[in-house]
């Protein structure tokens, strides 16, 4: 039954991901959507209060359009979040994490009491998600000589066209689960033994859909989609992975759509599907294969701690495996009671960051790995790599390079500095090789703009909150901005004949080339860290 399950699950999302991404696709080459008099008629008037003339943008432009808009958001929500009563370090944290499509849970859902506080950050996962997604329209459109755009009218289309809409239909069918949609910010009930208790509610069905579509991750309540409000039923939860996957699996075929080869999308697909099972079935193993201690004691070798029953094992792995590949950061078990090695491979999903990865940012990093590959194959035949008809030359491997040196760096740095030094290992909760994956986890999630954690690491201090807040801020910006610089180099680029002689991208060879490098980079950087974490907690627990 869960193979069954598993198999008409998939299917479902990759029914879903084929009319998504041609609608996407007209969204990336500035064509007339489905609906546009009536989203014409709702975007004029913003785009006359932002005075936006949709005049194409230069690089410079575009560049500097985006992080003016994330710095005012960032400035106003710390503003508001600091008159909440966060302390100085944890609106800096929650700030940064909200605009960067992170949402790190430092915060304690339920105190997130406030309607101002709600609607601000609610507000956020929706212009973050836009944000990532508009960056990716950029990159595409450089790669295929397609006009940059304006990016005032990337950002305002991209929700009133794509998240509005389908947030609207997720949020309903939720509330069709059962899930609360109110304003209200709690209720007073009477309990069994004739006490009154304060209920958070708030406009749950509403957050937990652009939640998930948006890749954000954060939870209204402190347990997140394992808290019933969140996710109530076995539906909910598929409901919610589904709504994590959708976008992300729809840019990859809106990319072939665009460069006008079907065949080209589909095969990027396979690559990062296969990552995507095999990671799967590896965290679904070691947690349904347990721990010596509760075979010795008779108990069944299946992982249950911190799961729920309503879930059980393999929903739970799954959702696991589908909000570290996407990197939402939702969560409806705990990943701190996560077998060792189970862990490892949600930790190296997003050390790989590319497998399906974050609305828009994903698809970016999965393109830095096509044009590295490309040129490595064209050294290795001896002529120069074209990558979409364009000369891939010193300037984009240089920025490519720097970039998939930068993604270990703000990650192992930080984790060695954290823990040297008290501030950082006094957040650390179980001692020995768990508390070095503890530490190794919050970075890795906080650089991947993934936002989970393991949540036994005490992180909502001074130290964490901006250590973690830096290195968000670096996973986040410099990866779009320099590959925003590649996509736009392409742009200006002549496109060269394609011959007999050119590396083609569009076949299953380019696909395993593919799995290879980001394989071999990924273990080439991150495995001796892992060796330090879950793989020497794992030969410890096992003697």
């Amino acid at each position: 039954m869960n193979l069954l399950s598993l198999i008409l699950f998939l299917c479902v999302f990759i029914i879903l991901i084929v009319p998504i991404g041609k609608y996407l696709s007209k969204l990336i080459a500035h064509e007339k959507t489905l609906g546009e008099r009536l989203f014409t008629t709702i975007e004029v008037p913003i785009f006359k209060l932002l005075k936006c003339k949709n005049e194409n943008m230069g690089l410079k432009s575009y560049i500097v359009s985006f992080l003016s808009v994330n710095f005012i958001m960032f400035i106003f929500t710390y503003i508001i979040l600091y008159i909440q009563g966060d302390s100085l370090s944890l609106a800096f944290n929650t700030a940064i994490s909200f605009i960067t499509n992170t949402n790190l849970q430092h915060y304690s859902g339920e105190v997130l009491n406030s309607t101002s506080s709600r609607l601000i950050l609610i507000n956020l996962m929706f212009t973050s998600a836009a944000t990532g997604m508009v960056i990716c329209m950029a990159v595409i459109r450089g790669i295929m000589g397609i006009k940059l755009g304006n990016f005032y009218e990337d950002l305002v289309k991209v929700v009133i066209r794509l998240l509005l809409p389908i947030s609207l239909v997720v949020a309903i069918l939720l509330v069709i689960c059962g899930l609360p949609q109110t304003f209200d910010n709690q209720v007073i009930v009477r309990t069994l033994e004739g006490k009154y208790q304060a209920i958070a509610l708030g406009p749950v069905a509403a957050w937990e859909a652009i939640k998930h579509l948006g890749n954000n991750g954060g939870g209204l309540f402190t347990a997140n989609s394992a808290h019933p409000f969140e996710n109530i039923s076995i539906w909910s939860n598929y409901i919610e992975m589904l709504s994590m996957m959708v976008f992300p699996g729809a840019t990859i075929i809106a990319f072939g759509i665009v460069a006008k080869n079907k065949k080209q999308g589909w095969y990027i697909f396979i690559s990062v599907f296969i990552l995507f099972i095999l990671s799967f079935f590896m965290i679904y193993h070691f947690e349904k294969q347990g721990t010596p201690i509760l075979k010795e004691l008779g108990i069944s070798g299946i992982n249950m701690e911190g799961k729920e029953v309503r879930f059980g094992l393999f929903a739970s792995t799954l959702f696991t495996n589908i909000t570290t590949s996407f990197t939402t950061g939702s969560i409806n078990n705990m990943h701190d009671s996560l077998t060792p090695l189970a862990g490892m491979f949600a930790l190296g999903n997003m050390m790989l960051n590319c497998i399906f990865g974050g609305k828009g940012v994903g698809f970016i990093n999965i393109l830095m790995y096509m044009i590295l590959g490309v040129f490595l194959c064209g050294l290795m035949v001896g002529r120069t790599p074209e990558f979409f008809g364009k000369k891939v030359e010193a300037k984009e491997i240089q920025i490519i390079t720097f970039l998939i040196l930068l993604h270990p760096l703000i990650i192992l740095l930080p984790s060695a500095i954290s823990l040297m030094v008290r501030y950082g290992y006094e957040g650390i909760s179980t001692a020995g090789f768990h508390g070095i994956t503890q530490v190794l986890y919050e970075y890795v999630s906080s650089a991947a703009n993934n936002g989970s954690g393991f949540e036994g690491l005490k992180d909502n201090t001074s130290f964490w909150n901006i250590m973690t807040g830096i290195v968000i801020l670096l996973g986040r910006y410099v990866n779009m901005v320099l590959m925003t610089i590649v996509g736009y180099s392409f742009y200006k680029k002549k496109v060269v004949p394609t011959t007999e002689t050119s590396f083609r991208t569009d076949n299953i060879i380019f696909s395993l080339v593919l799995i290879f490098i980001i394989l071999t980079i990924g273990a080439l950087t991150f495995l001796p860290a892992l060796a330090l974490g879950p793989i020497a907690e794992h030969l410890s627990i096992w003697r």
